[in-house]
């Protein structure tokens, strides 16, 4: 029986990366192995992936010699990067440079990058619609990763672009469900400028990823955009208020209005929308269901999704 081919993953514990080592792992084919590189083999979430049969490595992005044992011998390896854990652009730049170049030093055939678009390619920080952030960004958590791809390139890495839609996770874990009003009946407030927001779940996230490393190399130097499903904004209120049992209304907040909340992030996050308001039905275009379901035809819409965890999401 020939040696399986190994899948290195990086985030192994976290939302993406998670989801692949779970979908690498119930293939009852079991095509390839898995190896998760976390920066903490001893952790709770590390040592459950052991237990459901990963191999479990050590690995640190910020820490670019840790990375040659984590890709020795992969084949393939899923690479992202975490801009919300410490909101520095010039780390999360530095992070995905050392994955990159680890990546291509170890020989890896197959490199799946989870990247997002460097808006100022569309919007230059000179337009005076948004505030520019961090001195040059329009978007910080969207434009490291779009800066860090010219690393790939440079380097040559043989890599599939992964673009994903919004988390539907979002709803529950970030407060960006409805929530009540002053006068006790639920808003979903979100600044989509009279558009549409693609978004997905997380765990698809992970059975597409796999679905393209099994489909092969032929994929690489292509870009993979992905939703499980696209929605404005009346949309998205009249399924809430369908698994919720409780009429939900939709406020289209101003993009100003937004970025003055004040969460860390919040000015972050209000142009992102902004953004994908001005670029519009393009944007729209970079991430497809039928892109999604073709790779996983398991994918989730948002009534699927809402149906499996409406009780989570607290309203109160």
């Amino acid at each position: 029986m020939p040696e399986q081919k190994i899948i290195a993953v990086v985030g192994a514990t976290g939302a993406q990366g998670g989801g692949l080592v779970r979908a690498i792992l119930a293939d009852p084919d079991r095509r390839f192995g898995v190896r998760a590189i976390t920066r903490d083999p001893e952790s709770e979430k590390a040592r459950a992936l052991a237990e459901a049969g990963a191999e479990v490595i050590a690995g640190d992005a910020d820490v670019p010699a840790s990375l040659d044992a984590a890709f020795a011998g992969a084949y393939g390896a899923f690479l992202v990067t975490n801009f919300w854990e410490h909101m520095s652009t010039e780390r999360e730049i530095a992070q995905a440079t050392a994955l990159a170049r680890a990546t291509k030093t170890a020989g890896v055939e197959h490199v799946v990058w989870s990247t997002l678009e460097d808006t100022r390619k569309w919007v230059p920080v000179s337009d005076e619609r948004m505030p520019t952030l961090q001195g040059k960004y329009n978007v910080p958590h969207f434009d490291a990763k779009g800066e860090a791809d010219a690393v790939f390139v440079e380097e040559q890495v043989p890599v599939t672009w992964l673009k994903v839609a919004f988390y539907w996770e979002n709803f529950i874990f970030f407060g960006q469900g409805p929530q009540k009003g002053p006068d006790g009946d639920l808003v979903l407030a979100l600044p989509l400028g009279g558009g549409k927001l693609p978004g997905i779940a997380v765990q698809d996230v992970g059975k597409v990823v796999y679905g393209i490393f099994k489909k092969g190399t032929s994929l690489v130097g292509e870009t993979v955009g992905i939703a499980g499903e696209t929605l404005s904004g009346p949309e998205l209120a009249a399924a809430f208020e369908n698994h919720l049992g409780r009429p939900v209304t939709f406020y289209d907040m101003p993009f100003d209005d937004y970025r003055a909340l004040g969460f860390p992030g919040a000015d972050d996050m209000g142009n992102m929308y902004q953004w994908q308001a001005i670029v519009g039905d393009e944007f729209l275009g970079y991430r497809s269901t039928e892109t999604a379901r073709a790779f996983n035809p398991d994918l989730l819409d948002f009534d699927a999704w809402l149906a499996a965890n409406a009780a989570r999401i607290t309203v109160e």
